[in-house]
């Protein structure tokens, strides 16, 4: 093997641990999985006949980098309706992941500083270290909520971004409004530029969807079609923020992603026409399942969002306590997969009913198996 054809920067970059669930897991026969982040619903018939529509049109070449007007121009009209910043921008990208990695590398040099929530979705302090930045954790720990002060306390000259998420993955957690707009003003304060993760908004079960753009307009906005529509696999994401900022990532997506894929950004247009409400509704009723069936025996906070909860391991390290879970034919990821902690675990709902009901069941018979240690 020639290790020295492998950069350095990929000695930064772990296979998912998600993955390694999978690999701990491929020896079980029809495993209870409560470990995929992706919607268990298909995607909306009207949109999948407006994917073959575009095919069966001859709608198959490269489009505009920034996307088709037609879909632009629809999302458009919701973003002005919800801030009226006459500077802001938007382009469509190829998923929420290549609108994030392409404005990491539009605002990131060597050595800047990124502030992450910990726990954090996988994938931000790997981007981050691609754009050749570095990752500063705030600690959100024991309730998962942000504290504005130890962001205060993280700042440093070199940080450029505060990367945040809300609904968040994978502890579920709704930032309250007001948490939201301090953060806003306070990256406005310091000339930071907030980045705001807004992929989950569709899933938001106790209180109405507030974003930091509300408070500030050098916010920027990623959001996409993955979770509300269950497109996860067609890969359309779009993002709004300042003309500036907006401006370079459609001049480097053009040297990388080229474009979102053209059938689906005709797909998308038919999706924003359907009404999502039954699919919140249906994982509200989901949430309550899964936390009326562990608060009893489990530390657990109730999350007001996206499809997860994050329990604590009841005995050992997380890692221990899903890897019996796994020898029990259950599937949910350790918490060190999200965190420099390894103390919690991450339960999907995005599954049928009865999936969660034995899901339930295994990890309440592991809690009280044994006790306080393993």
């Amino acid at each position: 093997m020639h290790s020295h054809w492998i950069a350095d920067r990929m000695q930064h970059i772990e296979s998912s641990g998600i993955r390694k669930v999978f690999e701990l897991a491929r020896s079980l026969k029809d495993p209870v999985n409560l470990s995929i982040g992706q919607p268990d619903f298909d995607v909306p018939k009207p949109v999948k006949a407006a994917a073959h529509d575009a095919i069966d049109r001859g709608y198959n070449g490269y489009t505009v980098t920034q996307g088709i007007p037609e879909l632009r121009a629809k999302i458009e009209v919701d973003v002005r309706k919800r801030y009226n910043h006459p500077d802001r921008q938007l382009f469509i990208t190829s998923g929420t992941s290549g609108g994030l990695v392409l404005a990491l590398w539009c605002i990131i040099n060597p050595g800047d500083e990124v502030i992450i929530f910990d726990p954090y979705f996988v994938m931000y302090p790997h981007i981050v270290s691609l754009a050749g930045g570095k990752s500063v954790f705030v600690d959100t720990y024991p309730d998962f909520r942000i504290d504005i002060d130890k962001v205060k306390a993280a700042l440093s000259p070199r940080t450029k971004a505060i990367l945040f998420n809300s609904p968040a993955n994978p502890t579920g957690m709704v930032y309250a409004r007001e948490t939201l707009r301090d953060l806003a003003l306070l990256a406005r304060e310091r000339h930071i530029l907030l980045f705001s993760d807004e992929i989950y908004s569709a899933f938001c079960y106790d209180v109405p969807y507030h974003s930091p753009a509300e408070f500030n307009e050098d916010v920027l906005v990623f959001d996409g079609f993955s979770k509300a529509y269950g497109m996860t696999g067609w890969r359309l994401g779009y993002v709004h923020g300042p003309k500036r900022v907006i401006e370079e990532m459609i001049k480097l997506q053009q040297f990388t992603f080229v474009c979102a894929p053209s059938i689906v950004q005709y797909a998308g247009i038919a999706a924003l026409d359907c009404n999502t409400s039954e699919f919140t509704a249906a994982y509200r009723r989901k949430r309550d399942l899964v936390y009326a069936g562990l608060k009893d025996r489990f530390e657990i906070i109730n999350p007001g969002g996206a499809f997860y909860i994050f329990p604590k391991a009841p005995w050992g390290t997380a890692s221990e306590f899903v890897a019996e879970a796994i020898r029990n034919n259950l599937l949910i990821i350790p918490g060190n997969v999200f965190s420099n902690q390894d103390t919690h675990f991450r339960i999907s709902y995005a599954a049928a009913d009865e999936t969660i009901e034995r899901g339930i069941d295994i990890l309440n018979r592991l809690a009280t198996r044994h006790g306080t240690c393993p």
